[in-house]
């Protein structure tokens, strides 16, 4: 079985920054793309950002630039640094990853139970 948490939500004004981290446990044999999704109440999820083994990145259109997510594939974790954060940045942070475990020859997606960020105005 494969277990994602994150960490790092909190608190923060508007403008300011939090990091968020995710660690993916298991019986891991691999990890393809890994990221972020959120969601508001009353919202459905949406994608913030992901990145692939190789470092290949994709972004939301909000982000704007104010966010860079991160990997260290020996340590199985992904990062987000979110920057100049807006009130409408608040919600609950999950992390994805789509891993190959040992008992498998296929990838799986799996989800962290996820972290709320509160941005205050």
């Amino acid at each position: 079985q494969v277990q994602l948490v994150e960490s790092g939500g909190g608190l923060v004004q508007a403008g300011g920054s939090l990091r968020l981290s995710c660690a993916a446990s298991g019986r891991i044999f691999n990890v393809h793309v890994m990221g972020w999704y959120r969601q508001s109440p009353g919202k459905q999820r949406e994608f913030v950002a992901s990145i692939r083994q190789g470092g290949t990145t994709d972004y939301a259109d909000f982000v704007e630039g104010r966010f860079t997510i991160s990997r260290d594939n020996a340590k199985n974790m992904v990062y987000l640094e979110m920057n100049r954060l807006k009130f409408e940045d608040t919600a609950v942070y999950y992390c994805k990853a789509n891993v190959r475990d040992y008992t498998s020859d296929y990838y799986y997606d799996y989800w962290g139970q996820g972290t709320q960020v509160t941005v205050s105005s």
